[in-house]
């Protein structure tokens, strides 16, 4: 006979004072490190904005393919307890219960969840933006922004926002719902462990882990507000030719800071009203206008947007990017040494190593921008020698925009998964292992690839046929959108579908903000989701300071985008949560197995 397993998780809380109901340890680390961020991004922007870019990416060198491996494992790990019986079968609650939510609103409120912000900025800018570069164009196999490179970019779109996406939220969000619901365990990230660790989770252990939870929620929502309030402020440039909002000295208006910062504040302000007024009240009522407004906007693009074009690019895109499954989920590029590269040049062109490799292995050039490049002897080089040059450094080439991308989704959707991943959980109270995992995965998974198609495949339709050119791709991610339906509609009909969509990326930035605050109050409270409403405003606050400081010092030193210090912040941030997440899989598949061998056992014993 196995002996019980260890339920007593028990977060030590403050019975009086400012602190009361929640963990003074958890709150204090938090805070601290959260301030210290604020006022090194203020006090020193610059140096923070190099810093946190340096440590990025010698993080990427060293971890890139960590990250890719196992994310992939995530995938098939959820796959494996889908599908074997007696773990697929297993209820998350106790025995008899039912479901709690029927399953429509279970539906409803998962694509609430995966509609966001996210959604809004990148159905346009992901598949124009992978349609020019992806890794079949850095290959050379296919020309960046042709017909024949429409196929590779809905491969990495469906990849980046697909199966992979939505299994590294449910790996959290399974983890939580299956202690909180059949053990009668805190909803907290300590608890998912305790299986590993035992008692060490009520101890110091215990809070280190729920500190990187709290951070990891805090940066990964703070690149969707950042991200966010740059397409609200261009949304509001689009209606009303505002001027102060942008800057208009580039090839493109962009946000500057004054309108960064005025978008940011009036976001955050309605956020904190939002979650002071309750989950009851403020995310439940702004759901529902987000729901509402997505299908309206989903609508138009389907009667005046390519709605047949966008049909075809979808199924055969599915088809696609399934055939791809595995290489997608597996295929790791590490960094090219400069030894690497000379070693793989052509005879010719190995004098002028050091002058080629810049061009060469730029994952955000093509050939002939690295032809044009040169200068000197280097340039003189006849087309075959440089092709062949172009050629040694696609491994850096790969690597560069897999970090840059892939990366960035990955590190992005585990920095968001305490968020997702305990709302999927309280929504799923009563249902098999086998429906949350593939009801929360496959589902909301489809939708992404409906509106990407539609949306992305109604704007680069425009571009092929010539009607937009180019004005869409020369657009910032964050216009896109808006160009797109500049191009699409006119007159009030465009004014007035405008005017939607800033209200929608309003209600999606203040919901997903509300929310946020509301997960980082729920684990520093050891899983107590009624707390109080002076520290949603605190947290309301730190949140707005540590978007607004990372977005100036992304500013600083001449500095071309903003979201680069929060992009930066975010992937060292999600490292260490991506550590916790891979032993919350070795963590639950224990306890599963032991789950199910007590209930033989005890089955066995009655009869």
């Amino acid at each position: 006979m196995l002996k019980p397993p260890f339920k007593d998780v028990d977060v030590e809380r403050a019975q009086s004072g400012f602190y009361e109901g929640h963990s003074v340890i958890i709150a204090l680390l938090s805070k601290t490190i959260m301030v210290a961020l604020v006022l090194w991004a203020l006090i020193w922007p610059a140096n923070a904005n190099g810093v946190l870019g340096s440590l990025n990416w010698r993080l990427l060198e060293d971890f890139n393919a960590f990250y890719i491996i196992i994310v992939g494992a995530f995938v098939f790990f959820l796959l494996a307890l889908a599908l074997i019986p007696a773990t697929g079968r297993k209820v998350m609650g106790q025995p008899g219960e039912k479901k709690e939510f029927s399953n429509f609103s279970w539906f409803s409120m998962m694509f609430g969840a995966g509609l966001g912000v996210g959604l809004m900025v990148f159905a346009t800018a992901e598949p124009l933006g992978l349609w020019g570069s992806n890794p079949v164009v850095l290959s050379g196999a296919v020309e960046a922004n042709s017909p024949e490179a429409l196929s590779s970019a809905y491969i990495w779109t469906f990849a980046h926002y697909g199966i992979h996406a939505w299994a590294i939220y449910v790996v959290t969000g399974l983890s939580l719902a299956y202690y909180a619901y059949t053990r009668g365990m805190p909803l907290t990230i300590r608890s998912a462990l305790t299986p590993l660790f035992g008692s060490l989770m009520n101890g110091f252990l215990g809070h280190i882990v729920d500190v990187l939870g709290v951070v990891a929620t805090i940066l990964g929502v703070s690149v969707t507000i950042g991200f966010g309030v740059s397409q609200l402020v261009d949304g509001l440039y689009a209606v009303t030719g505002i001027e102060w909002i942008m800057d208009l000295s580039g090839d493109a208006p962009v946000p500057n800071t004054v309108g960064l910062i005025t978008g940011l504040m009036m976001i955050m302000a309605l956020s904190i009203i939002s979650a002071v007024s309750g989950v009851g009240r403020g995310v439940k009522y702004l759901s529902n206008i987000n729901l509402v407004l997505s299908v309206i906007l989903l609508s138009v693009f389907i009667i005046f947007g390519s709605f047949l074009f966008a049909a075809t690019t979808y199924a055969s895109a599915l088809v696609d990017y399934l055939m791809h499954f595995v290489s997608l989920s597996f295929n790791a590029y590490g960094p090219q040494s400069a030894d690497a590269f000379a070693q793989a040049l052509p005879q010719e062109a190995a004098p002028f190593a050091d002058a080629l490799k810049g061009g060469a292995t730029n994952a955000w050039g093509s050939f002939d921008g690295f032809k044009s490049g040169l200068t000197g002897e280097a340039a003189q080089l006849d087309d075959a020698v440089l092709q062949a040059a172009y050629a040694a450094g696609e491994p850096a080439r790969q690597f560069g925009w897999q970090a840059g991308w892939t990366t960035f989704y990955w590190a992005w959707w585990i920095a968001f998964s305490p968020f997702v991943g305990l709302f999927l959980a309280r929504i799923s109270r009563g249902r098999t292992v086998r429906e949350f995992i593939l009801g929360c995965v496959i589902a909301p998974t489809l939708v992404c690839f409906a509106w990407m198609t539609i949306l992305g495949g109604t704007a680069i339709d425009l571009e092929l046929t010539g009607n937009a050119d180019g004005a869409i791709i020369g657009a910032s991610n964050t216009a896109k959108l808006f160009v797109t339906l500049s191009q699409m509609l006119s007159g009030p009909f465009f004014s007035i579908i405008a005017v939607m969509c800033v209200v929608l990326t309003l209600t999606f930035l203040v919901t997903s903000a509300d929310s946020g605050i509301l997960v980082m109050n729920t684990i520093m409270s050891g899983g107590d989701q009624d707390v109080g409403n002076k520290h949603k405003i605190v947290w309301g606050l730190v949140l707005t300071a540590v978007i607004g400081t990372l977005l100036f010092a992304g500013k600083t030193n001449g500095g071309a985008d903003p979201m680069e210090a929060l992009k930066s912040a975010m992937i060292i941030g999600a490292l260490p949560f991506t550590m916790v997440m891979g032993l919350m899989c070795v963590s639950l598949a224990k306890a599963i197995i032991r789950d199910s061998m007590r209930e033989k056992y005890l089955q066995e014993k009655t009869t």
